[in-house]
Order: C-alpha cells, then sequence, then structure tokens
C-alpha cells in the first residue's frame, strides 16, 4: 500500500483529504508544517508528499527543496490558490511533480495522485533493480571467508577505481567473469556498459567480426553495418573470456587495439577511437603460454598490468559450507515440495571437504541444485547426491602428500593428523565443531590432539 503524506497549516484540511485518499485504498499521513513533514519522511517511507504552497515558518518551496535534497525521486504535488500560480511555476522548475490549484474536487485530486505513485513505482523499481545488480557483484559480497578469497577482495578493493588493464587466471568454474564484474560494478564506470565475449566460443573470422564488427557487403552474409564489442563497449569495461584461446593472427591485431584504443570494422578503412576498461581471463597459464612461443609476449604484458589469480575450490575448502549454504537458499523458490531445505547433513559436508572438486564452483552449484530437485527432507543426505559424485569422492588428490612406502599404520596417522588440522581450520579452531565435523566426542579429539601434539592454528 502506497503512503502519501498530507501537509497543511490547517488543522481539519489534511484530515478531509486523508479521508478522500484512504477511501481509494492509499495509506495518509497528516502533518500541520514542514518541519513535522520532515520529521515523518525521516522515520516512515513515503511514496508522495501533497504539501499547501503558502504555510508558516517553512512554506512549500523550502519543504520541496528540504524533500528533494533527501530524495530527489520523490514525488512531490503542491496544493496552491490562484494567486499563488506564479510560485507553484517556480515550485515545478524546482523539481516539484506538478502542482493543482484550490479549490479543486476529489476525483481531481486522485488522478493527480495516481499518476504520481504511479511515475514513483516506475522509479521506485529501476532504483531496486540497479541496487540488485551493485549488490549481486559487489565484491563484498561474493563468496568467501578463507584467506585465499580475502586477498582476492582486497585486490579487487585496490584495482576497481583504477583504469588498468586486469588480466584474470584460474581454473574453469572458480568465477572469474563474476571477478571481472565486480571490478567494474565497483568502478566509476558501473553507470556504462559490461560487455562479454567469449574468445573460445567463435571461428577465428567470426571472432574478428563479433569484436570488431564489419561493414555491410565486407563479407557474404554482411547484409548490414554492425557494431562490435569494442565500440559497444566504450565508456565502459570489455570483458574478454578465455583471452588465451586467441589465434596468432588476432593477437596482432588486440596488440594494436592495446596500444592505441583504435581499431577498423571488418571490410572498413574508417578508423574508431574507443575508451574502454579491458579485462580479461583465462584458464591457462599465460606466462607458461609465451614461453611455449603459442601467446605474443607484448600482448602478456599488455594485458597482465594487473594481475588477480583465483584459486580453485579445493584449495579455498573453507568456503565450501558458505557456498553450499548460499545455493540452497538460491534455489529454494525452484523447488516443488512443500517441504523447504534448510541445509546439508555432516556425513554430505565431509563428502565435500574430501572431494578434489574439478568443475570447481560450477559442479559445487550444480550438485546441490540436483540434490534440492531430489531431496524429499529438510536436510539434504548423501543419498540425494549423484552416483558418479559419491563413487569419485576419494580419488587420487586424497592422498597427496602421503609417501608411497608409508605403512598403513603410519598412513592412518599421516590422515588422522591431516583430517584434524583441517577440521580445525575449517571450524575457526572451535575444537567441539571440528569434533562433531569428525563424528567424535570432544574429550576424544582433545586427547588426539595431545596424542599428535596438535595446537591451535593461527592465519
Amino acid at each position: 500500500m502506497e503512503t502519501i503524506l498530507i501537509v497543511d497549516d490547517e488543522k481539519n484540511y489534511p484530515l478531509i483529504l486523508r479521508a478522500v485518499l484512504e477511501e481509494e485504498g492509499f495509506e495518509a499521513m497528516t502533518a500541520n508544517s514542514g518541519q513535522e513533514a520532515l520529521d515523518i519522511i525521516n522515520n516512515s517511507d513515503v511514496d508522495l508528499v501533497l504539501t499547501d504552497m503558502k504555510m508558516p515558518y517553512m512554506d512549500g518551496i523550502e519543504l520541496l527543496e528540504r524533500v528533494k535534497a533527501k530524495d530527489p525521486e520523490l514525488p512531490v504535488v503542491m496544493m496552491t490558490a490562484y494567486g499563488t500560480v506564479e510560485k507553484a511555476v517556480e515550485a515545478i522548475q524546482k523539481g516539484a511533480y506538478n502542482y493543482i490549484l484550490k479549490p479543486f474536487d476529489n476525483d481531481t485530486l486522485v488522478v493527480f495522485v495516481k499518476k504520481a505513485i504511479a511515475m514513483y513505482q516506475v522509479v521506485k523499481e529501476n532504483r531496486r533493480l540497479r541496487n540488485a545488480v551493485e549488490s549481486q557483484y559487489s565484491f563484498g559480497n561474493i563468496i568467501g571467508k578463507s584467506k585465499e578469497m580475502r586477498d582476492v577482495f582486497e585486490t579487487i578493493r585496490k584495482v576497481a577505481p583504477s583504469v588498468a588493464t586486469v588480466l584474470i587466471e584460474g581454473e574453469s568454474g572458480t568465477g572469474k567473469e563474476l571477478v571481472a564484474k565486480s571490478i567494474h560494478f565497483n568502478s566509476p564506470r558501473r553507470d556504462r556498459p559490461f560487455i562479454a565475449v567469449n574468445c573460445s566460443a567463435f571461428a577465428e573470422s567470426l571472432l574478428e567480426s563479433e569484436l570488431f564488427g564489419h561493414e555491410k557487403g565486407a563479407f557474404t552474409g554482411a547484409a548490414a553495418m554492425k557494431k562490435g564489442r569494442f565500440e559497444l563497449a566504450d565508456s565502459g569495461t570489455l570483458f574478454l573470456d578465455e583471452i588465451g584461446e586467441l589465434s596468432q593472427n588476432l593477437q596482432v591485431k588486440f596488440l594494436r587495439v592495446f596500444q592505441d584504443k583504435i581499431f577498423e570494422r571488418v571490410g572498413g578503412v574508417k578508423p574508431i577511437s574507443v575508451n574502454i576498461r579491458i579485462i580479461s581471463a583465462t584458464n591457462k597459464q599465460l606466462a607458461e603460454e609465451v614461453r611455449q612461443g603459442r601467446f605474443r609476449e607484448d600482448l602478456f604484458y599488455r594485458l597482465n598490468v594487473l594481475h588477480i589469480a583465483l584459486p580453485p575450490l579445493r584449495q579455498r575448502t573453507e568456503d565450501i559450507r558458505l557456498l553450499a549454504d548460499h545455493f540452497i537458499k538460491k534455489y529454494a523458490d525452484e523447488r516443488k515440495l512443500n517441504i523447504p531445505v534448510k541445509g546439508i547433513e555432516q556425513a554430505v559436508e565431509r563428502i565435500f571437504y574430501d572431494y578434489s572438486w574439478p568443475g570447481n564452483i560450477r559442479e559445487l552449484e550444480n550438485v546441490i541444485e540436483r540434490a534440492m530437485i531430489l531431496c524429499p527432507n529438510e536436510i539434504i543426505k548423501v543419498s540425494d547426491l549423484p552416483k558418479n559424485f559419491k563413487d569419485n569422492v576419494y580419488d587420487d588428490q586424497y592422498f597427496d602428500g602421503i609417501p608411497a612406502n608409508a605403512k598403513l599404520y603410519e598412513t592412518l596417522v599421516i590422515v588422522e593428523k591431516k583430517m584434524i588440522r583441517r577440521a580445525l581450520k575449517l571450524t575457526d579452531n572451535v575444537q567441539s565443531n571440528a569434533a562433531r565435523l569428525l563424528g567424535i566426542g570432544k574429550s576424544g579429539f582433545s586427547k588426539k590432539m595431545k596424542k599428535y601434539k596438535i595446537n591451535i592454528l593461527k592465519d
């Protein structure tokens, strides 16, 4: 229900208007002075201010200016007599939505109010969507509490305000595009375009046209001029995913664009200048690609002005539970059963920690999405996980660090020590939680810590 604030120094008049508007389904509040109105606005959600022009101490113009200083988009409708129409026009010039001449009938008032409210609802929806986008890609909301991710957050914080080129390296599924968007939406270019292109998704000839655009008749099928991604990203950010897949020919053309920010469309001769920030990403080690002669060294240095390395999920196991809970909330609305899923059982949590996650965060999201569909209860159990996933949990990476010639007893000691240390790290050194994670009692956990001389871990 929309709320309208009626402001008039006459005691009875606001009460009459309130009754009219409440009969139309609005919630109405009243104030007998500009200061009283400001106090209400500061402490309540108001969708429209309907104010008299002529009031003592603070007239309608001053109230309008004070309201607009707080919320420039909140509509203000001025009520005025014929003798103050000039002041009403001044009010519109200062941001009032409109004015209504006294005396007016109820129908006219309702029409004015409904139009102003409808306009403000559009404004609020646009504001909500804009805030949602900024919140979604804000680096502070990238899921992770591990030291590795805290380091990434700090790098984003430092990198975002600059215009420097950024290279993001990481395995597939680690969230490279999310980091690129976080940089963009925390930069001065946040209100400008963010244009993304996957360099591995196109053949070389098509990729050149996709990036630089083409002129009409440049090749068979080019029936009209088309702007490329570089042009579309002008004054914003261009994200080049899988940059390591560029052919040698395109690498040469890219180098010129990086150096001069100038290019021509395919089939064109007119130089086009753009003002863009370039963020690139790859699941390859570009330095190694340079050493192998597959990637130009000069282009690599142009791309790698600022570098962000995203850790694979197996190296940030502290974040697995946080991510799992996040995806459970994300897919809650898609669940057909009336029983909400509240979390995962400890056995599932242990399996998640033991798994190497070759598909990284994308694979974890896929597993949770599937389990949310199949889980008949409030808690996701091992039986809700894909069979091939359970069968592949204890792969070779699980035994990393164990000598090949280790005896069985020695191997069990090594595994036990590693699991105790990991459980402490995952639970922020809370021994009772670490014991529960491992499925043993607290006293037994304490004895094992003393037996192996394990101290509380510190960052």
